[in-house]
C-alpha cells in the first residue's frame, strides 16, 4: 500500500496558484487513472480516494487544511491507514527548481518549504519521498506573494502535470531509485 499526498491550500481562491500545484497534479492523476471521487474526512482533515494500480493499492489524499499545517493531516493519514513514513510520497511546489522541472528526493530537509517542514515536524522524520515541482519563474520573486498568485496563461502547467503523472506511474512500477535516475535531470 502506498500513500500519495498532493499539498495545497483549501479554497477556490488558491486554485491555479503555484503553491497548489501538488494538489492539482494529484487531482489530474486521479482523473487520468479513473480513481473514484475523493471523500472528505473532516475530522481527520483530509480528502481521500484509492484503487489498485499495477497490483498495488494506491491511496491519494489531499489535506483539507492550510499548507503550513499539512503535517497534522499527513500524520492522521498514516495513522488511519496504518502506514509508515516510508510508504508516503508527497507532491509539492519548489521555488528552488525552474518552472516545469521535477525532482524526486527522499530523506531530505524541507529546504524552507513550510508544508514539508510541518510534515517532518509531525512525523519526527524526513524519511519519505518527495516529488518536488519547480515553480521558479527564472528570477528571485518574493516567495509569499508569488506562490499565492494565479499562474499566468504563459506559464503552462499541462506539461509538468503530465510529466509528474508519468513519473508517479514509473515510480510505482519500477521503484523510486530508478525513477530518480530517469527524472532527476
Amino acid at each position: 500500500m502506498m500513500l500519495i499526498v498532493g499539498l495545497g491550500n483549501p479554497g477556490s481562491q488558491y486554485k491555479k496558484t503555484p503553491h497548489n500545484i501538488g494538489k492539482e497534479i494529484l487531482e489530474d492523476f486521479a482523473k487520468d487513472f479513473a480513481f473514484p471521487p475523493f471523500k472528505d474526512n473532516k475530522k481527520e482533515a483530509f480528502s481521500v480516494t484509492s484503487k489498485k494500480i499495477l497490483n498495488q493499492k494506491i491511496i491519494l489524499a489531499k489535506p483539507l487544511i492550510y499548507m503550513n499545517d499539512s503535517g497534522r493531516a499527513v500524520k492522521n493519514l498514516l495513522l488511519y491507514f496504518k502506514l509508515n513514513p516510508e510508504d508516503l510520497w508527497i507532491i509539492h511546489d519548489d521555488l528552488d527548481l525552474n518552472f516545469g522541472k521535477i525532482k524526486i528526493s527522499k530523506n531530505r530537509s524541507s529546504a524552507g518549504h513550510k508544508g514539508v517542514e510541518s510534515i517532518i515536524d509531525a512525523l519526527h522524520t524526513k524519511n519519505f519521498t518527495r516529488f518536488r515541482i519547480g515553480i521558479n519563474p527564472g528570477f528571485k520573486p518574493e516567495a509569499t506573494s508569488f506562490v499565492l498568485k494565479k499562474i499566468s496563461k504563459k506559464e503552462k502547467t499541462d506539461g509538468v502535470i503530465k510529466l509528474t503523472g508519468e513519473s508517479l506511474i514509473f515510480s510505482i512500477e519500477n521503484g523510486i531509485v530508478k525513477a530518480m535516475s530517469k527524472y532527476n535531470k
